[in-house]
């Protein structure tokens, strides 16, 4: 049996089997089929701007098909960032508690949740659908106080959102590390 895990992709596995914690295994399951869909999208964006802006030479269309891939890590890094931080503590050392990998799985799904708020943040009030202005659902249910919430967001500071769900990831692995 090897004794580590060959890069991100092998990080998964490794994190999933030497885990203690049933709820980081689940994490490591949804997160990974989270960024496998993140990363399909991405994929599929970077490929319709290059097959519309095809015709054009370079200059500032390279760094928007740039600035597409740079805005994907920046999505799927904090969520991979639990799983690569439990696999190098077990594949360092045994030490990794149950306590730390819980914590870890609990503020990475708040993260993956805090991308679909952050997209809830930056509807705008009215769009344009298929030749149509619509405008976005009034909050309502048991979730309306969030919801006017992240309405109340101006959508150019949506970004806001996943951006503390981050953080925290980042705190929970200090704190209980």
């Amino acid at each position: 049996m090897a004794s580590g895990y060959d890069g991100v992709f092998g990080a998964f596995p490794y994190a999933f089997r030497s885990s203690e914690s049933r709820l980081f295994k689940l994490y490591v399951v949804a997160s990974a089929l989270v960024i496998g869909l993140i990363a399909l999208l991405v994929g599929i964006a970077v490929v319709v701007l290059i097959g519309q802006t095809a015709a054009v030479q370079g200059g500032s269309l390279t760094l928007s098909r740039a600035f597409y891939i740079v805005i994907g890590l920046l999505v799927v890094l904090p969520a991979i960032a639990p799983v690569l931080i439990v696999a190098r503590r077990r594949r360092r050392t045994d030490d990794s508690s149950t306590r730390h990998e819980t914590a870890l799985a609990i503020t990475g799904f708040v993260f993956i949740l805090s991308l679909y708020l952050g997209l809830v943040a930056s509807m705008p009030e009215t769009f344009a659908l298929d030749g149509e202005t619509v405008t976005r659902p009034p909050p309502s249910g048991v979730f309306a106080p969030v919801i006017a919430g992240l309405y109340a967001i101006p959508p150019v500071f949506s970004w806001v959102v996943p951006l503390a769900a981050a953080l925290l990831v980042g705190a929970a692995h200090r704190l209980f590390g």
